[in-house]
């Protein structure tokens, strides 16, 4: 499938990360809903800040954006030496392989790079420069046909007038293509059928507000949003019929890496008989890892709770718990939407083979 085909051409849907001649571009999203900006990376400094400030956030973009990225911050260093160039991109690699640990795509396309560098001992800089441009190309391309594979499998669980409830960011936004979690919704809505998205805001920085909800309603998808301490409410009231969320990493026992929340509402879920689906490419898998237990979580700097938009909403002294993310028990999950079909969480035979 030729990659102009993965876009809908009546959907208006965002592009979150791709080249601009050999610069990564990126929508800066920290400044939405309010403004729109895009912002030109070259530097691995530039990289990295972007990643950790969440100028370019979603694990599937911040693997794309991660190898793009390391690409573009060599290409000074193709006219030096070849120790020289292999050293820099070692140390370029490994520090944009922890700007974000969470999440199993960075470290994931860092060493798909690496690993051309390897099948490559004796080229040239420039010919391996090259080789390591169309790898990450080769990335962007792949997450965009997996996004628009992950909504073909999704959209059967939808039915028109369906209610879905989901959790911070899995959207365009959140990747090169139309997304994970709202990957369905947006099939749905190219094909006219009705969905109806409740949207929780994800405290502390709003990812579901500000990014979500963003990017529905300019698609013109009917989405309300609500505030976190609401979803129970909302699975009582409103009729939710299924939740979707994504995943930064999803372990060999089936357990789920997603943002600080998740956790909550897959056990409010259950609580009131609605099924909780993921939905992440087969590259947020980490087969490596057995359970949750495993995952390495990020910490975020508590000022992000204190005072997030400017405003002191807590006192300085008071200690927060500034975890990123929650794991989610597979117990709790009804299936896992992937590129490949939807898996039963820790039957992941045909995953691993492949």
């Amino acid at each position: 499938m030729a990659v102009a085909e993965l876009w809908s051409k009546s959907i208006d849907i965002p592009r979150a990360v791709r080249w601009h001649d050999d610069a990564v571009r990126i929508i800066d999203q920290t400044l939405l809903p309010a403004e729109y900006k895009e912002v030109d990376l070259v530097e691995v400094d530039e990289l990295i800040e972007a990643i950790r400030s969440l100028r370019v956030r979603g694990a599937p973009a911040i693997g794309i954006a991660g190898a793009m990225g390391l690409v573009t911050s060599l290409k000074k260093q193709v006219e030096g030496s070849g120790s020289e160039f292999r050293a820099r991109l070692a140390d370029h690699a490994e520090r944009v392989r922890l700007a974000r640990p969470t999440g199993a795509n960075l470290a994931w396309a860092v060493n798909r790079l690496l690993a051309v560098a390897d099948q490559m001992a004796e080229a040239s800089n420039s010919d391996l420069w090259e080789a390591m441009r169309r790898e990450a190309t080769a990335i962007l391309e792949e997450d965009r046909e997996m996004c628009r594979r992950i909504g073909e499998h999704g959209l059967a669980l939808l039915h028109d007038e369906s209610t879905v409830l989901t959790h911070c960011n899995a959207g365009a936004l959140a990747t090169a293509g139309i997304g994970t979690a709202l990957a369905p919704i947006y099939l749905a809505a190219e094909r006219g059928m009705k969905v109806r998205v409740l949207s929780t805001e994800t405290r502390p920085l709003l990812q579901g507000s500000r990014l979500t909800a963003w990017e529905l309603s300019r698609a013109g998808v009917d989405v309300t949003v609500l505030t976190d301490s609401a979803a129970a409410a909302a699975m009582a009231r409103l009729a939710v019929d299924l939740v979707i969320v994504g995943a930064d990493r999803i372990v060999a026992n089936g357990d789920v890496a997603n943002k600080i929340g998740t956790y909550g509402l897959a056990v409010a879920a259950r609580h009131h008989g609605i099924p909780f689906y993921v939905a992440a490419p087969s590259s947020t898998f980490d087969f490596t890892r057995a359970s949750g237990d495993e995952i390495p979580i990020e910490d975020r700097d508590g000022d992000e709770v204190r005072r997030g938009f400017g405003r002191q909403t807590a006192p300085d002294d008071v200690p927060v718990f500034g975890a990123a993310f929650d794991v989610t028990p597979a117990k709790l999950v009804a299936g896992i939407i992937t590129e490949r079909g939807i898996f039963v969480p820790g039957e992941f035979a045909e995953l691993r083979q492949a």
